[in-house]
């Protein structure tokens, strides 16, 4: 079954929204794809576009420095992060 480019985009910004709500934390992939109930190699596939648009950072060490060997962490980007921040304030103070 294929998913069209509006329903990417639109888990894509879930994905996003997540990562804002727990930023300054760094997740793995499985437990984004737990949280938005989606299946971990099409959230891995849709964080992979995300990172290439600069929206998200891969984070391959784990805490001690160790390179993670098949795992990755996504935190939101500090860009991204200031939009999503800048939108939610804007939006509290409309009535």
């Amino acid at each position: 079954m294929k998913i069209s480019n509006e329903k990417k985009d639109k888990i894509s910004e879930q994905i996003l929204s997540f990562l804002f709500l727990i930023n300054p934390k760094s997740i793995f992939t499985s437990y984004i794809a737990k949280e938005i109930a989606r299946d971990e190699e099409f959230v891995k596939k849709l964080l992979l576009n995300l990172k290439d648009k600069k929206l998200v950072i891969e984070i391959k060490k784990n805490p001690k420095g160790n390179i993670y060997s098949r795992r990755s962490r996504w935190k939101i980007s500090d860009k991204t992060y200031q939009i999503y921040k800048n939108y939610n304030q804007n939006n509290k103070s409309s009535p």
